[in-house]
């Protein structure tokens, strides 16, 4: 699968192709159902495969401040593309000019004369446009006027009944629920980041960390959590502390990484560090004697989790 970034890098063997929009954020079941669908029609059309996403994400670009914590950052959430056979991810750059394109626009400038696009599969609640203002019918009528099929796909219910959605997933995870989580995602909670330098206070406290940085997303997961890290082709399992460590006042988010019998240098290597069980959310202790007692108790209770496994 090959990330283009931005509609001026389509090549033609990309155009007259089916195509789905959207955030694709965790790439749950039910945008797996989507993915299905495309790669689908597009064997059936013998056509090029596509998924548009955008970035930031529009809501981080109205709103930075109030935007939902991201399941997977860019890099994570390609990964997890590339696993369904599509040919292509067209990466938009959100900006200025695309948010002021209105209904119209999107569609003559970016569906019909940029992708050439032959059948379109959107989400049951797929908005578009300034202020939204497109959606499902004005698409449908769009595309029967210059020639391309537009389907919508049905929801995808989780066990409860309840309709599964990225914010239905940042939900269960604000509330630990790790399970119910990974269920409606259908695969592990992974997030990766290259290795920074950092305070070294975790290491004179006897826990030595990885400082996975995050590159200025925030994420939807925040607390401490039983880990496991792929090292030079050896899993390791850990402990780590996702969020802005209020102990040191931080204010930026990181992901710190304390695997268990590890001796190596991390420095500058890009680790991918998948989420196991929910141990505790992150808060601020009353010192630094405090503090190192409860990474004993964080990692005593991965070490319990994983002899459980």
């Amino acid at each position: 699968m090959e990330l283009v970034r931005g509609i001026h890098n389509i090549q033609a063997a990309q155009r007259n192709g089916v195509l789905t929009i959207g955030n694709f954020d965790g790439v749950h079941l039910g945008h797996q159902a989507i993915l299905d669908r495309v790669k689908s029609l597009a064997e059936h059309y013998q056509a090029p495969s596509g998924i548009m996403i955008f970035e930031p994400q529009p809501r981080e670009f109205f709103a930075p401040q109030d935007a939902p914590g991201r399941l997977s950052r860019l890099r994570d959430k390609v990964a997890l593309l590339s696993k369904h056979g599509i040919d292509y991810v067209l990466c938009m750059p959100f900006n200025s000019r695309l948010r002021n394109l209105d209904a119209n626009a999107f569609c003559q400038q970016v569906l019909h004369d940029g992708l050439a696009v032959k059948h379109l599969v959107v989400g049951d609640d797929f908005r578009f446009g300034c202020d939204r203002q497109g959606n499902f019918d004005y698409l449908e009528a769009f595309g029967s006027q210059h020639g391309f099929d537009v389907e919508s796909t049905s929801s995808i219910l989780n066990g409860e009944g309840s309709r599964i959605s990225s914010s239905l997933v940042r939900q269960r995870l604000n509330q630990g629920d790790m399970v119910s989580a990974e269920a409606m995602l259908g695969h592990p909670i992974t997030m990766g980041g290259r290795v920074v330098g950092g305070q070294q206070l975790a290491r004179r406290l006897g826990f030595p960390t990885a400082n996975v940085f995050l590159k200025g997303v925030t994420p939807a997961l925040s607390g401490v959590y039983a880990v496991t890290v792929p090292v030079d082709g050896r899993e390791y399992s850990g402990v780590a502390n996702i969020g802005v460590r209020p102990t040191v006042d931080g204010k930026t988010p990181i992901l710190e990484v304390h695997l268990f019998n590890f001796s190596g240098d991390l420095y500058t290597r890009y680790l991918e560090v998948t989420f196991r069980h929910f141990i505790r959310p992150e808060r601020k202790m009353n010192g630094l004697e405090e503090l190192e007692k409860q990474i004993q108790c964080d990692k005593e209770e991965a070490l319990r989790f994983f002899s459980n496994q």
